[in-house]
């Protein structure tokens, strides 16, 4: 008899509310419910819309290949958070547990190696839970850094074992990797662009040479292409420097403005594309069925908006509010994970002016860069038919950058910026001639111009 206990998907969905773990058991509200509790819903809705959360629970995942700086990363964005007047949990790598104890990976047979990795699995979803506990009960915004995820597992065996081990256990990616994490930071090993440095001397558990080392760095990228909000830290900058832009991009995701603490390199670049290739020619890939619903917000410089994403009839919700430019930066967002139903009552906001946009998205690696490809599909407007646009971060530019995007992949122009493919553009049902509410500035200067470049 196995003496661990098996972690099911209901374990793993333990940390969210009960009404998103049932979101297929959605009743009619019952006439029992009191006009109280019909109050405090409504007000969080409104807290959810204007983007007022009182208190924020995030969680993120420090992944990558051996010598990547994943140990100094915590540390760093660790001492920043609490800084900020956050609580900050540190998940500890559940691998380094096991294998410290005597484990050999390398000795294990087949069969070991496939119950070791489905027993880590659920030993990390178990550790990872009481941490998440805590942080839900945490009367301060609360960062929680777990030193890898459940989907780097995926990285050690086969497709096959992989696909295996998801059906016995009833898990699903939608919610292993998106629902489970805000957000996932993949710091480039030390084998991949600054070889130099790369050294296994400070680790007890590490002993692999640089090409086994650039393979798994790979490897662990791979197993985390389609959590939507995934931001690959290379090695093109020194390590002080990589390690603020880590910093910089969790700050971006929540919502902080850190003003020039910490000089801010990577940005937002958008491509128009001519046609898409066949699925031959992409590298390995995560597609996605995606919706965007724009929502009446409570000012005229003010964005919100819901996203449905999903893959096989399993679905993340997220909202999204865009607040003018702050103290001279960029304009913020905050984005807030749903449940189904509180996606569903927000839905009545709807703004009526736009359009839904339909999108099959797709998600790859090429060069340690991150892409996303939109295809827009009907029914939609007649301006985004036949629409494709690729979107990455980066803080490459010129040639650098020119030589890191998909060769396979018949790039028109840039149009970063390009009021003419904002989705809050794109979406506006009425004619663009003849349209109040188009945004003829990003950068919001007109005071009277509706402005908003809707990030995809």
């Amino acid at each position: 008899m196995e003496s661990t206990v098996a972690v099911k998907s209901s374990e793993i969905e333990a940390t969210k509310p009960k009404e998103q773990c049932e979101e297929n058991k959605i009743d009619s509200p019952s006439p029992n419910n009191s006009k109280l509790e019909t109050t405090h819903q409504a007000a969080q809705l409104s807290k959810i819309n204007n983007g007022d959360q009182q208190k924020r629970v995030y969680k993120i995942v420090l992944t990558g290949g051996p010598c990547g700086g994943k140990t100094t990363g915590q540390s760093r964005m660790c001492t920043f958070f609490e800084n900020l007047g956050w609580k900050v949990f540190r998940v500890p790598e559940t691998a380094t547990v096991l294998l410290s104890g005597g484990i050999k990976f390398s000795d294990l047979t087949e069969k070991e190696a496939y119950k070791f990795q489905e027993n880590l699995i659920r030993t990390m979803i178990q550790i990872e839970n009481t941490y998440f506990e805590l942080g839900k009960s945490s009367k301060r915004n609360c960062l929680i850094i777990c030193d890898r995820g459940v989907m780097d597992a995926s990285a050690y065996i086969s497709r096959k074992k992989w696909e295996k081990m998801l059906a016995s256990n009833n898990w699903n990616p939608i919610e292993m990797r998106d629902n489970r994490y805000n957000q996932i930071l993949h710091l480039v090993s030390a084998a991949n662009g600054a070889e130099e440095f790369y050294s296994t001397e400070e680790h007890a558990c590490r002993s692999e040479c640089v090409d086994v080392a650039r393979e798994l760095d790979y490897k662990s990228a791979a197993a985390w292409v389609g959590h939507p909000y995934f931001d690959v830290i290379d090695n093109s900058t020194n390590f002080e420097t990589k390690m603020n832009r880590m910093i910089e991009s969790v700050c971006q995701k929540v919502g902080i403005d850190i003003g020039d603490r910490l000089q801010a390199t990577s940005r937002k670049l958008k491509y128009l594309v001519a046609s898409l290739p066949t699925d031959s020619n992409f590298p390995p890939f995560q597609d996605f069925d995606v919706e965007h619903h724009y929502l009446q917000s409570s000012g005229p410089k003010v964005q919100a908006r819901l996203r449905k994403r999903g893959q096989n009839n399993h679905w993340s919700y997220i909202h999204t509010i865009r607040r003018p430019d702050v103290h001279g930066q960029s304009r913020i967002e905050v984005k807030t994970q749903l449940t189904q139903r509180d996606y569903i009552n927000l839905l009545a906001q709807r703004d009526d002016a736009h359009f839904t946009i339909y999108k099959k998205r797709r998600c790859f690696l090429v060069n340690n860069q991150y892409f996303q490809l939109d295809i827009y599909k009907e029914p939609s407007h007649p301006r985004c038919k036949g629409l494709i646009l690729l979107e990455t971060y980066s803080s490459l530019s010129g040639d650098a950058l020119k030589n890191c995007l998909p060769k396979f992949l018949d790039i028109v122009k840039e149009v970063t910026g390009d009021p003419l493919y904002s989705m809050f553009n794109l979406s506006l049902k009425e004619d663009w001639s003849i349209t109040k509410k188009f945004c003829h500035s990003l950068q919001c200067k007109d005071k009277s111009n509706h402005c908003a470049d809707a990030k995809y």
